[in-house]
């Protein structure tokens, strides 16, 4: 008689309701909001699924003024805020091919034109914004939004120039030096806009713990833990 061995499945690990993150691997509970004066508005693609990666909804969480959306499109600016806002006074990070250390000068957030040059009056045009945009999702994710969202055009363009890579490292590779995560690149943005180096610092230590808890939970949750990569045969086939 051939015995069945039993299996037994794992239970689903509970997911908390404000990040949507595995419970192993929230730090809601060590985030106290920021009063930020410049908006945040985060438009996720619905296909960013790494959750346990992602730092969408924890950049949120960070401000007291702050959004997120999933979708790929929406009529409008203010369509999404609820209330009408003149789009020349936000800004979007841009994901063309224009980068900082491309153009004549030093400043970590530069706005640029639609042909990827230096805008004339950089200090008044980041003086006067009221919010940023930001797309979440991988690079192709990113821009599939961009091209489905014509008023994005109406926007001001700002690119970042880091100082250094992601801390993602290995975990996650970005396709550009300058590529960073949700969390860094609002970071970046809200603490240059508003001259509050503060913001980044407490932003980046929320980033760093985060990383930490997944290394962690890596270790010792199964559930979690990275599945190995099917190797692959690079035997020849014999021909026959």
């Amino acid at each position: 008689m051939t015995q069945i061995a039993a299996t037994t499945e794992l239970e689903p690990i509970p997911e908390c309701p404000r990040c949507h993150k595995p419970e192993p691997l929230c730090i809601c509970d060590s985030i106290v909001p920021i009063d930020n004066k410049i908006s945040v508005l985060i438009l996720q693609h619905p296909q960013e699924q790494d959750r346990l990666l992602a730092t969408a909804r924890v950049t949120a969480l960070h401000f007291r003024n702050a959004l997120v959306e999933v979708g790929l499109s929406w009529p409008s600016l203010s369509k999404i805020l609820g209330r009408e806002v003149d789009p020349q006074r936000w800004a979007i990070l841009y994901l063309g091919s224009a980068k900082v250390a491309d153009l004549e000068t030093d400043r970590v957030i530069v706005a640029i034109d639609k042909k990827g040059q230096l805008e004339e009056n950089q200090r008044e045009i980041l003086k006067d914004l009221q919010g940023i945009v930001v797309l979440d999702g991988t690079w192709s994710q990113a821009k599939a939004l961009w091209w489905r969202n014509a008023w994005m055009l109406k926007c001001r363009r700002v690119i970042l120039n880091p100082a250094q890579p992601s801390r993602y490292g290995k975990l996650r590779r970005e396709p550009r030096r300058d590529g960073l995560s949700t969390l860094e690149a609002v970071a970046m943005l809200v603490a240059g806009l508003e001259r509050k180096p503060e913001i980044e610092a407490t932003l980046v230590k929320s980033f760093e713990h985060m990383l930490a808890t997944y290394r962690d939970a890596q270790a010792n949750v199964p559930e979690l833990a990275p599945k190995p990569k099917p190797k692959r045969d690079y035997r020849r086939k014999k021909r026959g």
